[in-house]
């Protein structure tokens, strides 16, 4: 008798275990059907520079990003192929560098140039994969939904509504205050909608939960659609997850406000211009200046500042929480084992830093982003491990295809840095390649200043930027050329960053303007040093002229 009893009790253990099991893979918990090939959580920040703790930042409070870090790898000299939105995301979408795709301001879809190009979510669409994004991957309105994306988020299965608020803004004031910009704007230019100017505060900072602005929302919605697809699909599946902030405006709940002391928050160490840098080099700090409250020129004060660095960590660590909920429910899932998980920017900005408030300049910290890797992938003796060797961010494409076990196409232009997850300081790229069109008489979309921004309180500031830049040029000054075919070529290698700032349209010519700058001496470009070394600028001048393709491993 108790033989049976034994027998009969273990059988209905078995029962159990198994009926617990199926349960589980029904709601994607704990299953491994599709341990083949790898899923992809790919996070994208908007704005964000390697302000978190793992890159050493001092004040930035990032536990979720930190730990990611200590579990993969993280790359010290990452760098966007141009620092805005749209070439940046286009590029790196694509594998294809921004003159490459003709894409070099905001407002030029990838599409409408490049019809038949494969981007990276639809070549791992086009192997079998699920696809699908939450937020901000692609710039704005380019989102590519027929090509890039198998399927729409499980925006059925998050209990409650997508936030609608004006200006994006949770306060009754800040709503108001946005409302009255944009009807003055639509007022004085009825036909047009220059999205730039009529805008509210720059920041805001609001009792209210971590759903009440898009990025709690998206969040949840990504939590949703990773779980809809786990229980429902057989498929691996590329989830995006793209974050609005820390793109300006600065609007995050109180809480992560509280996280910081103002008074302990640091302001820049280098407010200055550089010294013999390039006149055309930085801009007016437009982007910030066409908030509500923000001085229409000269500085922004101390105070002023503190404030906006406040609103910048407090979005950062909103952002962190965000990504910190995104990992707990894919642990939770039983997916983070099989999951290759990428985190990265498209750019950096001035908090101050040069006497400006933005991205669009070809300097280090406007191009330098953060880019971690944790994948299943990487050794264990690897993680936690920084590596110094310098990739872009055009070089995802042909990684995430390495680490997939998927063919690459032939258009791509990135080289895959697979190799350095199992080994993270072998030697690799020479240098690094970043542009960015003339930043000073552009707006920071990256486009020719428009009529209707010179008619406004920009119009003082940019014939400040004028006058300083014919001081410079002398004859060379050519405003139709300044404005609309000067290009700043940006070559970074480990010790120097060489800023050749050239006419698109005649590139044999020699460079109008030469920016060298020691990074081993100078990390922070103070001073350009290239009348000081003509031999190195001739060496690395040809190095630049070369090409990408001569500085691959």
């Amino acid at each position: 008798m108790m033989t049976k009893f034994i027998l009969k009790s273990v059988s209905l253990a078995v029962v159990c275990l198994l009926t617990h099991l199926a349960c589980n893979a029904q709601n994607g918990l704990g299953t491994k059907k599709n341990m083949g090939r790898p899923n992809i959580l790919f996070i994208a920040i908007d704005d964000l520079r390697p302000e978190i703790g793992a890159y050493g930042s001092e004040i930035a409070i990032t536990p979720n990003l930190d730990t990611l870090a200590s579990e993969g790898i993280l790359f010290e000299r990452a760098y966007c192929q141009e620092a805005i939105c749209s070439p940046s995301r286009a590029s790196l979408m694509t594998g294809a560098r921004p003159e490459t795709i003709g894409v070099i301001e905001n407002y030029t879809y990838f599409r409408d140039i490049n019809p038949d190009i494969v981007t990276l979510p639809q070549h791992f669409w086009n192997n079998g994969y699920e696809t699908v994004y939450c937020g901000k991957i692609y710039h704005g309105k380019f989102t590519d939904d027929e090509k890039s994306w198998s399927r729409k988020p499980a925006t059925e299965k998050v209990p409650f509504e997508k936030p609608n608020l004006p200006g994006g803004y949770a306060l009754a004031e800040n709503q108001r205050i946005f409302k009255d910009n944009q009807k003055e704007v639509k007022k004085k230019y009825p036909n047009i909608d220059h999205y730039a100017l009529g805008r509210g505060p720059a920041f805001e900072c609001a009792d209210v939960s971590d759903q009440t602005y898009i990025d709690g929302y998206n969040t949840d919605l990504a939590i949703a659609t990773m779980k809809d697809m786990a229980a429902n699909g057989n498929k691996p599946f590329f989830l995006g997850l793209g974050f609005k902030l820390p793109h300006l405006d600065w609007k995050a709940p109180k809480k992560y406000w509280d996280l910081y002391h103002r008074d302990s928050i640091p302001l820049t160490t280098y407010p200055a211009p550089p010294v013999d840098g390039a006149s055309t080099g930085l801009h007016a700090s437009f982007e910030l200046r066409v908030r509500h409250g923000i001085p229409k020129s000269g500085p922004i004060g101390d105070e002023l500042a503190k404030t906006l660095k406040h609103a910048y960590l407090a979005s950062v660590s909103y952002v962190d929480a965000q990504i910190g909920r995104m990992l707990t429910a894919l642990e939770e899932a039983g997916l983070r084992e099989n999951t290759i998980i990428v985190v990265w920017s498209d750019h950096g900005w001035h908090l101050g830093d040069m006497g400006i408030w933005g991205k669009a300049t070809n300097y280090e910290v406007a191009t330098r982003v953060p880019l971690i890797v944790n994948s299943p992938n990487i050794p264990q003796k690897n993680k936690g491990t920084k590596s110094n060797a310098l990739v872009e961010l055009v070089d995802l494409y042909p990684t995430l295809c390495d680490l997939a076990g998927l063919p690459k196409p032939e258009h791509l232009e990135g080289f895959s840095f697979s190799p350095l997850l199992h080994t993270p300081d072998r030697e690799w790229k020479k240098a690094v390649f970043s542009q960015y069109p003339n930043p000073a008489l552009r707006e920071w979309a990256a486009n020719p200043l428009t009529k209707e921004m010179r008619e406004t309180y920009f119009g003082p500031l940019i014939d400040k930027v004028e006058k300083r830049i014919k001081n410079q040029m002398h004859q060379q000054w050519d405003r139709q050329m300044f404005e609309n075919d000067l290009m700043g070529y940006s070559m970074r290698t480990q010790k120097y960053r060489l800023v050749a700032w050239k006419n698109k349209n005649q590139l044999s010519d020699p460079p109008l303007f030469i920016e060298l700058y020691d990074l081993k001496k100078d990390p922070t470009e103070v001073l350009n040093i290239a009348k000081k070394h003509p031999q190195l600028v001739k060496k690395l001048l040809n190095q630049l002229n070369a090409g990408w393709q001569q500085s691959l491993p």
